[in-house]
């Protein structure tokens, strides 16, 4: 089968398609043959040695954390799925290797119907990382949340879930994405200097939480939220220096359930999953490259 990896650390054009072996469902997994999966932008820098200090790898590395498409193997104890059933999830983190023909997935939902192959596609680790960081800052009705970062393909699912959960939400983005994030229900504002008098002036009450989705903004988000225990990083590699977590689905335990709560949200009408743009699979060159120009309003997947 045809699967996405690299062998070397480097720009885009490290990144190739090679031919392997395909993958069985073992016990607690399902096989699905793959219709869509997601670009991370995590493993965007990973691929450019970017967190090679931090969290060395072995090659080949194969790449894709969230996929979807029709189970067509089930592994010994699992229940509840059947053959040609539409599902979407992630494969085990340290396995990886959802951008391929067919995947090997550890934890999925049901697709719901309102939602494209497209959407399904991006979704599995932007729920989960949703329910991750809501759930660490214990998020609640009735608190108000800021996010940096808040219209890119994980801080776009963030702020919906954390809206649907009763919070006001703050989010950062470029002035040309803030009808996009007021369509979510968020409140906009511009990232950069002056942030803190910004947000101070639309919560004079303060922020219960942060989320941080960009990166290069701690120190500010600190002074925003008054306590680094308050605020939480899913891209700055700095962030223990201010005193920040920093969340990855390494580093933390998988919230599961931000699968079955989305699925729920979107039932609901409550949730979509923005796609800034869909490449097919042999472009994944070109899907890299759109996703470091860092411009990407929503999730960035490709087409089997």
């Amino acid at each position: 089968m045809r699967a996405i990896q690299f062998t070397e650390y480097g720009p885009s054009t490290v990144m190739h398609i090679a031919e392997i072996p395909e993958p069985h469902a073992g016990p607690d997994h399902i096989r699905i043959a793959v219709k869509a999966s997601g670009i991370s932008p995590g493993e965007i820098r990973v691929r450019s040695g970017a967190t090679k200090a931090v969290m060395p790898i072995s090659f080949p590395y194969r790449t894709g954390f969230d996929a979807t498409g029709v189970v067509d193997e089930i592994g010994e104890g699992v229940e509840g799925v059947r053959l040609g059933d539409e599902v979407f999830g992630w494969p085990d983190f340290t396995e990886r290797g959802a951008n391929a023909d067919f995947a090997i997935l550890a934890a999925w939902a049901p697709k719901p119907a309102a939602w494209s192959w497209e959407e399904a596609a991006g979704a599995g680790g932007a729920v989960e990382t949703a329910a991750r960081v809501l759930d660490r800052l214990a998020v609640d009705a009735g608190d108000t949340v800021l996010v940096q970062g808040a219209a890119g393909g994980t801080g776009a699912v963030i702020v919906q879930v954390a809206v649907a959960r009763g919070a006001t939400v703050i989010g950062t983005a470029s002035p040309n994405n803030h009808d996009f994030l007021r369509s979510l229900g968020v409140t906009p504002t511009t990232y950069g200097p002056g942030l803190v008098e910004r947000v101070h002036e639309l919560a004079p009450d303060g922020v219960d939480a942060v989320i941080d989705c960009a990166g290069g903004a701690l120190a500010d988000l600190v002074k925003l939220a008054g306590d680094a225990a308050r605020v939480v990083s899913i891209a700055d590699l700095d962030a223990a220096s201010y005193g920040v977590h920093l969340s990855s689905g390494m580093s933390d335990s998988l919230a599961v359930h931000g699968l079955t709560e989305a699925v729920t949200l979107a039932e609901q009408g409550l949730l979509r999953i923005p796609v800034a743009a869909a490449f097919p699979f042999t472009e994944v060159v070109a899907a890299h490259d759109f996703s470091e120009t860092r411009h990407a309003r929503g999730k960035i997947v490709l087409l089997n």
